[in-house]
């Protein structure tokens, strides 16, 4: 179905683009976390703020109205030079293209980041793919990645939940946006 990101798998044919989220597109991110069967769903409303008050530093991937892969972050209100990453997600159809790692940078790369200096996201231990795609955008980048304690079991209180490392990359250089 065009215009929804659903279990069925979405059309491959067509360019991709990638590009800030619209308010249209909050219940797209909605079906899309939903459909990873991987990420932590959230309220239909929480993915309308951030495809509104904070599509600057958020992006999606796009096929014929479909979308295929999102990133949702912020700067983080005390550290505004610190970007965090909150969800990426790509449609189990498209995964492999390496359409998380193209959002990410195109998400550094925008004017909202111009002042972004680190990156930082939250992982579980067992999440390969996540650990994978930030190794790879620090290399990308010519930064270093860390990690460290970010949120215990014992934080989410008493749901069944793994332990999330909190990852850091940078410094970073400065974009093409800020040289400029």
């Amino acid at each position: 179905m065009t215009g929804e990101a659903s279990d069925t798998v979405p059309p491959t044919a067509g360019p991709l683009t990638l590009r800030e989220p619209v308010i249209d597109d909050g219940h797209r991110i909605h079906a899309l976390v939903r459909a990873t069967g991987a990420l932590d769903l959230n309220s239909t409303y929480c993915y309308l703020l951030l495809s509104s008050h904070f599509a600057g530093t958020c992006a999606v991937a796009a096929r014929n109205g479909d979308v295929l892969g999102a990133v949702l972050g912020y700067c983080k209100p005390q550290q505004p030079e610190t970007l965090f990453i909150w969800q990426v997600g790509v449609h189990p159809s498209a995964r492999g293209q390496g359409i998380g790692r193209r959002l990410l940078h195109y998400v550094l790369d925008q004017p909202g980041c111009g002042d972004v200096r680190f990156l930082e996201a939250t992982v579980t231990p067992d999440n390969d793919a996540s650990w994978a795609l930030f190794s790879a955008v620090a290399r990308d980048r010519g930064a270093a990645l860390t990690h460290g304690p970010g949120f215990d079991p014992a934080h989410f209180g008493g749901q069944s939940h793994e332990p999330e490392a909190l990852l850091r990359i940078g410094p970073l250089a400065a974009t093409a946006t800020t040289r400029e």
